[in-house]
């Protein structure tokens, strides 16, 4: 198995999650409002299961938000650690480059 990840893989997934998370609390309030018409059609515990699913249908999309924007700063933070680690990798590559002789490895010179 073999794992590549680009410089912009986790800014691409962070867009993508973001994308996602707008786009659920999007589909919870579309059942809220679908299931309108089904209201006063249940009786007893399905109609108690109803009504707490009607009253709690901002609680329940806030919760999934808060839940996505505690992914979405997850992603954000690797994708920070991951571009400072390449710069540092870059920096630390081309200052030791830079200080080094590569006269021993000619072979032509001797």
């Amino acid at each position: 198995m073999k794992f590549a990840m680009g410089s912009s893989t986790l800014g691409v997934l962070s867009k993508a999650t973001s994308g996602s998370s707008d786009e659920l609390s999007l589909l919870v309030r579309q059942l809220f409002e679908a299931a309108e018409p089904l209201e006063g059609q249940f009786q007893g515990a399905g109609r108690a299961a109803f009504d707490r699913f009607k009253s709690r249908t901002d609680e329940i999309s806030a919760e999934l938000q808060l839940s996505l924007d505690g992914v979405l700063t997850g992603i954000t933070g690797m994708d920070r650690s991951f571009q400072e680690g390449e710069a540092a990798m870059v920096d630390e590559t081309t200052s030791l480059e830079s200080g080094s002789s590569f006269d021993a490895a000619r072979f032509g010179a001797r």
